[in-house]
């Protein structure tokens, strides 16, 4: 079958299977070789240290299936048609949780989308070839890959950006055997806009298209599993996982269309996996963890980080507290 005439159909079923977004690269080594290799060499993984196992892997998506030929990248919003962080409650002792983790653990639901695309292909396609489907857990520089394949670039705050998704986005990908028609990659379009590094409260983003996840409070409330340095602490908020600051501010998130996968809205109607109550976190226990956390992504953080996470922002709360009420003359 012509290349091209593959792409089309990948595009078509990927659309039928609640991908909004799809494209196509070469399965191939990364261009981008010496730039990882130097991040990892700088530490700038911290304890992640999967990343640095797998290099060579990560490195050459080709050798996730003998004889891969395509890369099918999508890109699944999350963007959430209502944001309670944005409307504050009487109650200040409340953490806030990146809005990726929200709803549904999307490696599953991204996975399902993923594997229908890969059945129908096969149901449609009247020749052999072998599908690998990729969420997040493979060796795999998902934003790379999602950059060749023409769905955004990645920007200043290391992100994968569209003009018109912004960066909200779930990545998938799916390694075949396939020879697919490669899309066309687009261009930068950060230009001389800083925001996400001005905003960013722990220096994280050391230069532009260059994170030390060491510093970084994703990192630090979901990977670190051991205390933070107090320097950090004070400069984390309420976080108490994930982090979107340098999502807030990219001028490209103001317009982006809310999620139109339902697995993805928040669960409850109290926003509490958004902004979970703090003082009832110190003291959760495993089982109080997994009623309000089990089957999301949030399940990532062990109990004792929740724990950590939670006392911290409970001490930045109380300090920003102290600071306003002087400001107040109280």
């Amino acid at each position: 079958m012509d290349p091209r005439e593959t792409r089309r159909i990948v595009i078509a079923l990927a659309q039928e299977a609640g991908l909004p977004a799809v494209g196509v690269a070469p399965a191939g080594p990364s261009p981008h070789t010496h730039y990882f290799r130097r991040w990892l060499e700088a530490g700038y993984h911290g304890q992640m240290d999967y990343l640095s196992r797998t290099r060579e892997l990560r490195l050459n998506a080709g050798s996730l299936l003998p004889g891969a030929r395509s890369l099918i990248v999508v890109a699944d919003p999350y963007t959430p048609a209502f944001d309670p962080t944005a409307h504050p409650t009487a109650d200040t002792r409340r953490g806030r949780v990146a809005r990726y983790a929200w709803g549904r653990d999307y490696h599953r639901v991204l996975r399902r989308k993923l594997q229908r695309l890969a059945d129908r292909l096969h149901q449609t396609i009247d020749e052999p070839f072998a599908t690998r489907v990729c969420v997040d857990t493979a060796p795999l520089i998902e934003r790379e890959a999602a950059a060749a394949a023409g769905l955004g670039w990645i920007g200043k705050n290391t992100m994968l950006l569209d003009r018109q998704r912004g960066s909200y986005t779930f990545l998938g990908e799916i390694v075949t055997t396939l020879a697919i028609a490669p899309s066309t990659p687009v261009t930068d379009h950060c230009g001389t806009c800083t925001r996400c590094l001005d905003a960013c409260p722990t220096g994280a983003l050391v230069a532009p298209y260059r994170m030390n996840a060491r510093r970084c409070i994703a990192y630090l409330t979901i990977e670190h599993r051991a205390a933070i340095d107090e320097d950090l602490e004070a400069k984390m908020g309420n976080w108490v996982f994930g982090c979107d600051i340098c999502q807030e501010v990219c001028p490209y998130n103001r317009s982006a269309p809310p999620a139109t996968e339902p697995a993805y809205a928040l669960r409850g109607e109290d926003g509490d996996r958004a902004c979970p109550p703090l003082e009832s976190i110190v003291n959760w226990n495993e089982q109080d963890r997994e009623r309000h956390m089990g089957g999301t992504a949030q399940m990532r953080a062990t109990l004792a980080m929740w724990r950590r996470n939670a006392t911290i922002a409970l001490a930045n709360l109380q300090q920003t507290g102290k600071k306003d009420g002087a400001h107040d003359g109280t």
